[in-house]
């Protein structure tokens, strides 16, 4: 079906064409070019922290945060029963378990669960910045200071959110906040945890050796082009956040008074206006049926095939993805765009 509202989509409004152009120009097409550290250094400081790991995704920069902890076989990893699987998967690449803790009703971890799943073999708790809301991360660190495990953020959702933990892990897909089309990026204040990531992502090469390595490790490179246009995002992350926060206004304005519509609380950024609705599959092909994109609430983490709990416990999470779901949210979204989707929304529950 062809959206006239897609629900998301890239905004290249800044030095993206250039960058690439001049990156192209010079013959520096791979892994190797100086945009590499250009963005990497520009995210680390927009984040208030002195280095950045690029990688090819936001799932590569969670398994090398992992990796770069010592994750491995035999340990397990906290991670949140309401996210996108690739959080749970980062956790399974490394031989690790993933221990599901269910969400609160803004859709981040219940910090209050967090200690009673809490084992010896526990070594991180990851943390998801849902939708661009900040997990409450004191209580998260207290705990990983108690029991001496380490934090590793997953901001694919909340470029904008500055890291606490140990290392945060950003996804520059096309549909994120800023993007590079495909990317992601590992943000850190230990310099020896970024040194562990920068060798792990490139093969693990010796230093003595071209072709000797001692260790499993990935080619999970970015390449110059991707970071030229990452530079050229990051440039504009301030601006893009202020456009976002002016388009997560209009959608609580107009959507604030209609019965059948529950807000969710404010984000910290924003990434996709999230909500939840009465009769919501009936709501989403009046939708769609007027060329208004949506995307359904991600299904928890323990109703997975792959993770799928026998006992089959209730959850809050389970209980919220049954009518959750987002709107187009954008940088591009304009006034009038929002005007008609909400328009459509009100018409189908019978609001002028």
């Amino acid at each position: 079906m062809s959206f006239t509202q897609p629900v998301s989509k890239p905004w290249l409004d800044g030095h993206e064409l250039d960058y690439v152009t001049d990156a192209v120009g010079g013959g520096w097409i791979s892994s190797q070019g100086p945009y590499i550290a250009r963005f990497e250094e520009a995210f680390a400081a927009w984040n208030g922290v002195p280095h950045g790991v690029a990688c090819s995704s936001g799932t590569t920069a969670l398994t090398l945060a992992l990796r770069a902890l010592g994750v491995g076989p035999g340990d397990e990893v906290i991670v949140p029963e309401f996210t996108m699987i690739a959080s749970a998967w980062a956790v399974t690449y490394t031989g690790a378990t993933p221990v599901f803790v269910d969400c609160g009703d803004d859709l981040n971890i219940d910090v209050t669960l967090l200690e009673e799943k809490i084992t010896p073999r526990t070594r991180v708790i990851m943390p998801v910045h849902v939708y661009g809301r900040r997990c409450d991360m004191e209580p998260i660190l207290e705990l990983a200071y108690e029991y001496n495990l380490r934090v590793v953020e997953d901001s694919a959702e909340a470029h904008g959110v500055l890291p606490t933990g140990d290392i945060a892990c950003f996804s520059l897909f096309a549909n994120k906040i800023i993007t590079a089309g495909e990317g992601g990026i590992c943000v850190t204040r230990d310099p020896h945890l970024a040194e562990q990531m920068a060798h792990l992502r490139a093969m693990a090469f010796t230093r003595d050796h071209s072709f000797l390595h001692k260790k499993l490790a990935y080619n999970y490179r970015m390449t110059n082009m991707q970071a030229a246009v990452a530079l050229a995002q990051t440039e504009q992350l301030e601006g893009i956040l202020a456009t976002r926060r002016d388009i997560e206004k209009r959608y609580d304005d107009a959507l604030r008074d209609v019965p059948g519509i529950t807000l969710m609380p404010p984000r910290d950024v924003l990434w996709m206006y999230d909500l939840r609705a009465e009769r919501r599959d009936e709501l989403l092909a009046h939708l769609a049926a007027r060329g208004i994109d949506t995307r359904v609430f991600f299904k928890p983490m323990s109703r997975q095939p792959m993770y799928l709990d026998p006992v089959w416990p209730t959850l809050n999470a389970s209980r919220l993805a049954a009518d959750g779901f987002y709107l187009p949210t954008h940088t591009g979204l304009t006034a009038e765009d929002q005007e008609f989707i909400t328009g459509q929304v009100r018409a189908f529950y019978g609001v002028a």
